[in-house]
């Protein structure tokens, strides 16, 4: 027999092992990118896979959405994303954007600079993926390492 203390472990348990998105209404990730890279699509793909709700922008204006949300040139990647008020510049890893939204921290958003082999969307098959940091934006446009992979 099932007792009340029984059910709401197992509802724990089970809520554990659910995506993001099932677990609590996380804010739609917006990513801006151009059609002819499949990379951005790869981290899409990965963002998904994390629970994240995704909404696809096609454009070749990445350059004037990059300025339009403060990212510094340094940070630049391929993609741009924005979530909850946040920019999300290239490759980060989906589970630093989840920090991200639940530290809350007063900044511009995160960076994985340039493309590096191995990061969400950038994995090679055979090839030693690369260390990397995803970096904090200030708000003045400096940066910090928020995670190192």
């Amino acid at each position: 027999m099932l007792t009340r203390r029984g059910l709401i472990a197992g509802a724990l348990a089970c809520s554990a092992s659910l995506p993001l998105a099932a677990q609590e209404a996380a804010p739609v990730v917006t990513v801006y990118r151009s059609a002819s890279c499949g990379c951005c699509g790869a981290w899409v793909d990965h963002m998904k896979k994390a629970g994240f709700e995704t909404k696809v922008v096609m454009t070749e204006e990445l350059a004037a959405r990059k300025r339009e949300f403060g990212v510094p040139d340094a940070a630049e990647s391929c993609h741009t994303a924005m979530v909850d008020g946040y920019f999300v510049e290239g490759h980060v890893p989906a589970a630093d954007v989840r920090r991200l939204l639940r530290e809350r921290p007063q900044a511009r958003g995160l960076a994985v600079p340039e493309m590096p082999v191995g990061s969400p969307g950038m994995e090679v098959p055979g090839v030693k993926a690369d260390r990397y940091d995803t970096w904090l934006i200030a708000k003045d446009g400096s940066h910090t390492v928020f995670a190192s992979h």
